[in-house]
């Protein structure tokens, strides 16, 4: 594999760095099974898209983009909480009213970007190859998204939405409004997510209508992974855990496609996305009857 597949391969890995953290928030934290993340991950990338090619400049639009998403996760999270639909079904629901959205955000199956401005051309370093700026400016605004939802969830208001998460009886028992710590996480996962769809769209020279399909698998693929490489009950080391689950997965997605001698190509890429999980859900369980089989002898 070259240098510049590998750095590709960082560069969506972190990208998909900020899909694994909103993912962490539904599903780990959360406990909310959330399928909204392949309709606000596009949403993302079609608003901040549509925005910049009509002449906004890409900082303001990256930002409604991350908001457009959050609004997204907190509609699924309304749904489940007032009108008491289920969670897994209260996020179908929106996910597929996104794909619709989607279409209506950008007029188009697809906006190109590819002569337009984008975050990266307006702070990449002079002199700096743009395949090796990228993946430094996701490395930091990475970096500081990690720690601000390290300090969030160390926060009261982040201790009670993991409460929620853990145990909304006792949470309610406490005090503490289950429904609104419900519809904060949700935004603050889907808004994630869309941040990332909108880098990805910049990234990558343009969004497109079907830019979000098994997103949720991926996001789900990298937490996996990075729990089974790192595992830990400490919250500083999760997030860090799950944005190297990203980087790890789309770097074996890279090998596994850049080798000639397997023989896979582009479209194996969901095969490929399943045998991984599969895998990182079955080293947990062959640790531990290792474990026994050793602890037997």
């Amino acid at each position: 594999m070259s240098l510049y597949s590998l750095w590709g391969a960082l560069e969506i890995g972190l990208i998909f760095g900020l899909v694994a953290l909103g993912v962490l928030i539904s599903f780990r934290m959360l406990r909310f099974p959330d399928l909204t993340v392949d309709g606000s991950f596009p949403l993302g990338g079609a608003t901040a898209a549509t925005l910049i090619s009509a002449g906004m400049d890409p900082y303001t639009s990256t930002i409604i983009a991350t908001f457009a998403g959050a609004v997204a996760g907190m509609i699924t999270g309304w749904l489940n909480v007032k009108l008491k639909i289920m969670d897994l079904l209260a996020s179908i629901l929106m996910m597929i009213a996104l794909y619709s959205i989607n279409l209506r955000v950008m007029g188009r199956p697809n906006v190109p970007l590819i002569s337009e401005p984008t975050v990266f051309t307006m702070i990449q370093p002079e002199g700096m190859s743009d395949y090796i700026a990228r993946p430094l400016i996701l490395l930091v605004l990475l970096i500081v998204v990690k720690f601000a939802l390290d300090w969030f969830f160390s926060t009261k208001t982040g201790l009670a939405m993991r409460a929620t998460g853990s145990n909304p009886r006792m949470a309610r028992s406490q005090g503490v409004a289950t429904g609104t710590m419900l519809l904060v996480g949700m935004a603050i996962s889907n808004g994630l997510c869309a941040l990332a769809g909108a880098l990805f769209a910049q990234s990558q020279g343009g969004a497109d209508i079907s830019m979000g399909i098994g997103t949720i698998v991926i996001g789900l693929a990298a937490v996996i992974v990075g729990e089974s490489i790192m595992p830990s009950r400490k919250l500083i080391v999760i997030t860090l855990a799950v944005i190297v689950g990203a980087v790890l997965y789309r770097f074996f997605i890279a090998l596994a496609l850049n080798a000639d001698f397997i023989g896979l190509k582009a479209q194996d890429l969901n095969l490929v996305t399943a045998l991984l999980v599969t895998f990182a859900l079955v080293v947990p369980l062959l640790k531990k009857r290792l474990r026994t089989l050793m602890g037997g002898h």
